[in-house]
């Protein structure tokens, strides 16, 4: 099942999430959806508030992606395919010391292309990191990583907290996508009322 993802400006995506505190079988299965929603919108990562959900729960797949990153995961190196897709539950990151800053171009599947160009702009973020999480099951995992794996789950973990990619931006580089963004604001807020509109249009006078 796939799920609704929440566009810029909804409020929801400006919502810190809630700790996870029961796996159970509804939980499993909106991760379930979110990997689905995720792969068939062609993203690496989806957040719970991405799809109108405030909680802290994210998922993660850069499979297809180039494998330009390292990884330990509790302790060894498993194959990707074993445990991506990857459901995060309360994660927690730190940062490596003397950590490299690296710059690379970041998009986002609730910044939807705007006119023929989608939002995509250069984000500083550190290298390498070490995440402490639960799986859908709740079991607890580490993580360490870096390269492209490291900037998605710092991505999607922004999303836990209410930040956003736009949010990291240096001025010149929100100048040149502010036009787009406001242009997708406007467009929220006309979908946002128009979906009001025809549920008040149910309600019996």
């Amino acid at each position: 099942m796939t799920l609704e993802l929440a566009y810029y400006n909804s409020p929801v995506l400006r919502e810190k999430g809630a700790p996870v505190t029961e796996f159970d079988t509804a939980l499993r299965g909106l991760a379930a959806a979110m990997i689905q929603t995720m792969q068939e919108s062609g993203g690496i990562g989806l957040a719970a508030q991405q799809v109108g959900r405030a909680i802290q729960l994210c998922v993660v797949d850069v499979r297809k992606s180039k494998i330009d990153f390292d990884w330990e995961l509790d302790g060894g190196r498993p194959p990707l395919d074993l445990f991506m897709p990857m459901v995060l539950a309360n994660p927690q990151i730190t940062f490596a010391p003397k950590n490299e800053i690296t710059i690379y171009e970041e998009g986002c599947l609730s910044f939807p292309k705007v006119g023929e160009k989608p939002i995509r702009a250069d984000v500083e973020r550190p290298d390498k990191i070490t995440v402490h999480y639960q799986d859908e099951h709740g079991v607890p995992h580490v993580l360490k990583t870096d390269g492209l794996l490291s900037r998605c789950i710092q991505h999607e973990a922004d999303h836990l907290k209410g930040t956003l990619f736009i949010d990291r931006l240096d001025r010149r580089s929100r100048t040149k996508v502010d036009p787009a963004i406001k242009a997708l604001a406007k467009a929220t807020e006309a979908e946002k009322n128009a979906a009001t509109l025809a549920e008040a249009a149910k309600i019996p006078a």
